[in-house]
C-alpha cells in the first residue's frame, strides 16, 4: 500500500504555494498518495503516514498560521515522520551561501515542537505587484533600488525536486 503523505503550507503571496506543490508532485512522482493543502485547512493529521509542513518567512520567522499549525498539531506531528522547510528571499541576495546557516536558525522554534528527519532552506520569488499592502510594496520596491534583492522567480526547482526525492525514504520510516 502507498504512504499517505501531507504537504502544508502556509504562504504570503504565492512562493510557497508552489514550492509546495513541486514537493507534492515529486512524492506522487516518487508513489505516494500525496495532499496539498494549505495549513489553515488542515483538520486532522490521522490519516498521513508523513507530514512536510513550509512556511515562507516573514521577519526572520514562520508566518503565524505555521506556528499555529505547529503547536495544534504537535502530539501528533511527534508520532510521524516529519520534514520542514521555507522559502525566504534572504536566500536569493548577494553571498546567500553566507547567510543559509543563520536562515536555518529560523526553524529553531519548529524544532523546539518536533524534530524534522529533513529541513528544506528555498529562495523564494519577489512579485512587488502581488504585495497587497501599499507600505509593504514600498519597501520592497526600496529594498530592490538599493540591491538588498532583485525582482522576479528565485526559486531553485532543480533543489526542490531533489530535496523531495530525498524525502520520499525519510517519510516511509
Amino acid at each position: 500500500m502507498n504512504k499517505k503523505i501531507l504537504v502544508t503550507f502556509a504562504s504570503r503571496f504565492g512562493s510557497t504555494t508552489g514550492v509546495a506543490e513541486a514537493i507534492g508532485k515529486t512524492l506522487a512522482e516518487c508513489g505516494a498518495q500525496v495532499d496539498v493543502l494549505p495549513m489553515k485547512e488542515v483538520k486532522d493529521l490521522t490519516p498521513y503516514d508523513g507530514v512536510v509542513a513550509g512556511s515562507a518567512i516573514n521577519g526572520g520567522a514562520w508566518l503565524p498560521e505555521a506556528m499555529q499549525f505547529m503547536q495544534t498539531h504537535k502530539t501528533t506531528l511527534n508520532k510521524k515522520p516529519f520534514a520542514a522547510f521555507l522559502v525566504c528571499m534572504t536566500l536569493t541576495m548577494r553571498n546567500a551561501d553566507q547567510y543559509r546557516s543563520h536562515v536555518a536558525t529560523w526553524l529553531d522554534p519548529v524544532r523546539a515542537i518536533v524534530r524534522p528527519v529533513s529541513e528544506g532552506l528555498f529562495p523564494g520569488a519577489l512579485e512587488i505587484r502581488k504585495i497587497p499592502s501599499a507600505g509593504d510594496r514600498l519597501k520592497f520596491r526600496l529594498s530592490v533600488l538599493f540591491g538588498v534583492w532583485k525582482e522576479g522567480d528565485h526559486r531553485d526547482w532543480d533543489a526542490i525536486h531533489a530535496w523531495a526525492m530525498d524525502l520520499n525514504s525519510l517519510l516511509s520510516v
